[in-house]
């Protein structure tokens, strides 16, 4: 196998995961997950990224503290939510939302079975581990995208080693609660958390994949 049908298997092995085992990760494997992210290039090799790891009852610590922020205040991301989705976005927004919804068995019209779903996001949808990702916030958005690059590294390092993972922009939602659960200084932005462990295989929300938009809806050539 060449090293790009490698990649290409683990792009597509790799899925964001909705259910895990309770199983922690040896911490030699997270330590291998980060170093072998770090790798990836960055603006003046600056690598912003900085990780806050948890494990055993400081996740459930952690898992407690931000569903209950999720109950009761209002997000309050450090980065700009997205003005709107709309087009293809918002199709395909749609579309993975409806997977999962029928992986599970929420009917469309039920809002409290949408709701109950949605708040699984905060519950860290069982995994045993979070990593915080954050980044020096006078790099901006330059910082943010480098970071970009490290969060997909983590997630195809972790395929790699047998680790499940999702990337979670909710859980930055509530970037007051995280920082001062984690103590993270001001000055940095909380850019996302990457939920992670192992897989339980067996639960429905692990049972679909979404597609990826053919070359057709983003490559275009020139001359």
């Amino acid at each position: 196998m060449t090293a790009i049908d490698t990649l290409d298997a683990l792009l597509r092995a790799r899925h964001s995961c909705r259910a895990f085992l309770p199983d922690q990760v040896p911490d030699d494997v997270v330590e291998r997950i980060v170093q072998t992210a770090g790798r990836v290039p960055s603006w003046c090799n600056s690598q912003p990224w900085q990780v806050i790891v948890t494990r055993g009852a400081e996740t459930d610590r952690f898992r407690a503290a931000v569903t209950e922020a999720a109950q009761t205040k209002a997000p309050e991301p450090d980065m700009p939510w997205p003005e709107a989705y709309e087009g293809i976005y918002k199709s395909r927004r749609r579309t993975c939302g409806f997977q999962l919804y029928d992986a599970v068995g929420i009917a469309k019209e039920d809002r409290e079975g949408t709701r109950e779903q949605m708040m699984e996001n905060y519950r860290l949808f069982g995994a045993p581990h979070v990593a915080i990702i954050t980044s020096e916030s006078k790099l901006g958005p330059y910082g943010a995208m480098d970071c970009g690059g490290f969060i997909t590294a983590f997630t195809l390092a972790a395929e790699a080693l047998g680790v499940a993972s999702i990337p979670q922009a909710a859980v930055a939602a509530y970037a007051p609660t995280v920082r001062a659960f984690f103590d993270i200084l001001e000055g940095r932005d909380i850019l996302c958390a990457i939920s992670f462990g192992y897989a339980d295989k067996d639960h429905s929300a692990n049972s679909f994949r979404t597609e990826r938009a053919p070359l057709s809806e983003v490559l275009d050539w020139r001359g």
